[in-house]
């Protein structure tokens, strides 16, 4: 029987008791020693190579030959010494994820023995191909030429035995072919930008960096399960399947006790973790059955984009060994709560100042007004790019959800805080008296931190909120790299830091004090971003409404909102600040309409076999073994057996209705299917299977869930929600 069949499987994978011995150490005594860090390379580098490297890293200065041959010297004698035994350019290409080609450090010789070699070469620049990644069109296939170069500011690792350096990637014509190139430009732009508008208030600041923390919402399934339903093993998310009895509406997994197999699974995920030097530091229950949390301690950004695409990785391959699927996508189950990848995100100086904190004096607190203010207008400006940039076809699922804030990028900041903005709005123009100076630091400027005290409510519906001493963009999908987020955020803050700092100039070229041109210039600021500030429930049809009264784009499919990056505002925007020309950037916009309808189509097709070989023949076969009966009943009782088979005709007939309403929709999801494939232009496409295919999923899955509370349980070919969703 299907059902028993589905119990072996669980006790023969996913059920049977899964251990995990931590070593026995803490983990502060093995944190990152799987990385080449600056322990390491005190340990290993001569002091001229330590020196140049820590430059590079902190100055972005160039590496000379010289230098370089005693890095890749060092490193792979750290390597070899602990234990592994090839090296890789560890690279992110435009696929959303990792890539690897691994070369041995052995080299035979030319008298039959063999050495372990590994330059600074190798170390520098690799060739892998580049018309086999997505490209956009910048590589043609008989053009297949692209290089990896090493990114020395994110530190070299050990993964499986093989030494991995992360690398940018690019064409050999000279464009970026990844997703941590234009990163690296952004985070340069932000560096620069910051760092000017620092030195009105401190001298001392020469860089500013980027911070990040993430937290990954993910789902555990057993392997077992996962792996007898061809839409999770295809897509990543259930086509199919009805709501269990009990979901998420008691509110009793958030944050309850981590099942025993799941926290063996965590503590092995954090071991693993802890040795490559990825602080992860929390993890919990989250809201839906089956669904799970990890969040780090943050850090810079360029190594926390690095850490959350190798931590992906790292929970993939121990949850196998748990007997567990990792689910990444952003709504792998319908009617409870999707996975999301909450980007919190901040600013902070050389000298160890947060930027998006208040401090203890208003001098302090107007740096931080500055930072805050012009990062909400940044969000105003430029609201289409950041929803340009969390769209996918699995984050369409997820937004505007239970559980996920809308497609309408808003920010929240608080009431006490708007009261702030709102007492700095009323500034008078011009220059200001002493007194009025005083009185605005003493009563709006330096009561910051004792408002933020208070300021202690979160607005879950809001994709982009203010969080005391950071911001939150929790509209982020699960899946994603989050390389997208934090590039275009980065840039734009950057591009309105330089705006805002030539417009302070400008006032106080023309005789205005300082603090006078900054408290005008924020005023400005404040005005004209005021309408992307909300602080209501963004799931009601009201913030819709006044959503487009103010003039906030609401873009729910993906296609559409992939035109923001092709704007003119947009192409240039990159282009003054260096971090896209037009070329990568119409490849990147290419390249995610192709990704787009390609999921949306292995989606179709999946649902379209699942339904003919799985679903139909089994509701055919319960319908036979009900006509049976009916008919038994029929000999049996003769002209009475229509009045005690009443239910079971009605159940033939319902039966029968569905499956014709289910292949009737098949066929044409599959005719509109193959009219999309006949469009070349690839954002033509990605909008025809949005808007002729996609529709159809829901309609055949109404039909389909319908037959699962129909058809004999013990006849059912599927894995059930009620199986998959509560870890046993």
């Amino acid at each position: 029987m299907a059902q028993s069949r589905f119990h072996a499987l669980q006790l023969a994978g996913g059920r049977k008791p899964v251990s995990f011995t931590q070593h026995s150490k803490r983990s502060s005594e093995y944190f990152g020693c799987n990385v080449f860090n600056k322990k390491a390379m005190h340990e290993f580098m001569s002091k001229e190579a330590y020196v140049s490297i820590n430059d590079a890293i902190e100055h972005g200065s160039k590496i000379n030959r010289n230098i370089s041959d005693q890095v890749a010297t060092a490193m792979k004698a750290w390597a070899i010494a602990n234990e592994a035994t090839h090296y890789t350019h560890w690279f992110q290409p435009l696929t959303g994820s990792t890539a690897e080609k691994h070369d041995g450090f052995f080299e035979p010789t030319s008298d039959g023995f063999a050495i372990e070699k590994f330059n600074g070469d190798m170390l520098i620049q690799a060739e892998p191909d580049a018309s086999s990644f997505p490209n956009g069109g910048i590589r043609n296939t008989f053009e297949a030429r692209g290089y990896t170069a090493w990114d020395p500011t994110s530190h070299a690792f050990i993964l499986d035995g093989t030494l991995c350096i992360p690398t940018v990637f690019v064409a050999y014509t000279g464009e970026a072919l990844d997703n941590k190139t234009p990163l690296l430009r952004a985070l340069q732009v932000v560096d620069h930008a910051a760092t000017d508008v620092c030195q009105y208030f401190d001298r001392q600041v020469t860089k500013v960096n980027a911070s990040l923390g993430w937290e990954q919402e993910y789902f555990l399934v057993d392997a077992a399960l996962h792996d007898a339903r061809p839409d999770l093993v295809m897509t990543g998310r259930t086509l199919l399947g009805h709501s269990p009895a009990k979901g998420q509406q008691m509110d009793d997994h958030y944050f309850g006790s981590i099942p025993e197999r799941v926290l063996a699974c965590m503590r092995e995920i954090e071991y693993e973790s802890h040795k490559l030097g990825i602080p992860v530091k929390t993890r919990h229950n989250e809201v839906a059955p089956g669904q799970y949390e990890f969040a780090p301690v943050y850090g810079e950004a360029n190594i926390s984009v690095d850490q959350n695409s190798l931590f992906m990785d790292i929970m993939d391959k121990v949850a196998r060994r748990h007997d567990f699927r990792v689910l990444l996508h952003e709504k792998p189950f319908a009617g409870i709560n999707g996975s999301g990848k909450h980007n919190n995100w901040s600013l902070s100086t050389n000298t160890g100042v947060n930027l998006l904190s208040p401090g203890s004096t208003p001098k302090k607190n107007l740096q931080f007004l500055t930072f805050f203010i012009n990062t909400i207008k940044a969000v105003h400006d430029h609201s289409d790019l950041l929803r340009a940039a969390i769209a996918s076809a699995g984050n369409d699922h997820r937004l505007g959800a239970n559980e996920a804030p809308p497609a309408i990028i808003s920010a929240f900041i608080g009431s006490q805080l708007t009261s702030v903005l709102d007492e700095l709005e009323k500034l008078e123009g011009g220059k200001m008296s002493p007194e009025k100076k005083t009185e605005l630091k003493l009563n709006v400027v330096g009561k910051i931190p004792e408002i933020l005290l208070d300021n202690t409510d979160r607005n879950r519906t809001s994709p982009f909120a203010f969080t005391g001493n950071k911001f939150e963009f929790r509209a982020v999908g699960s899946s994603a790299t989050c390389a997208h987020a934090m590039t275009i955020l980065n840039l734009i803050v950057a591009d309105q830091l330089t705006v805002f700092k030539a417009d302070v100039d400008v006032l106080i070229a023309e005789g205005m004090k300082k603090d006078d041109a900054l408290f005008n210039a924020l005023k400005g600021c404040i005005i004209a971003s005021k309408v992307v500030r909300f602080e209501g429930d963004g799931y009601s049809d009201k913030w819709k409404e006044l959503a487009k009264q103010r003039g906030l784009n609401n873009t729910p499919d993906s296609p559409r909102a992939f035109d923001f990056y092709i704007t003119p505002e947009a192409e240039a925007l990159f282009a003054r600040n260096g971090v896209l020309n037009k070329v990568e950037l119409h490849a990147r916009y290419e390249i995610l309409q192709e990704e787009y309808f390609m999921r949306i189509q292995i989606e179709s097709r999946t649902l379209g076999d699942m339904v003919s070989n799985h679903i139909v023949p089994i509701a055919i076969r319960y319908q036979s073994t009900l006509s049976e009966n009916v008919l038994r009943l029929k000999e049996l009782l003769g002209k009475d057996y229509a009045l005690h088979a009443k239910e079971q005709l009605e159940t033939i007939r319902e039966i029968s209705g569905r499956i014709s309403r289910i292949l009737r929709a098949v066929m044409d999801m599959t005719e509109a299917r193959k009219q999309a494939n006949l469009i070349d232009d690839a954002r033509e496409k990605a909008l025809a299977y949005c808007d002729n295919v996609l529709p159809y999923f829901d309609a055949i899955r109404y039909d389909v869930d319908k037959l699962e509370l129909t058809v004999d349980n013990e006849l059912w070919p599927l894995p059930k929600y009620r199986e998959m969703l509560y870890v046993k």
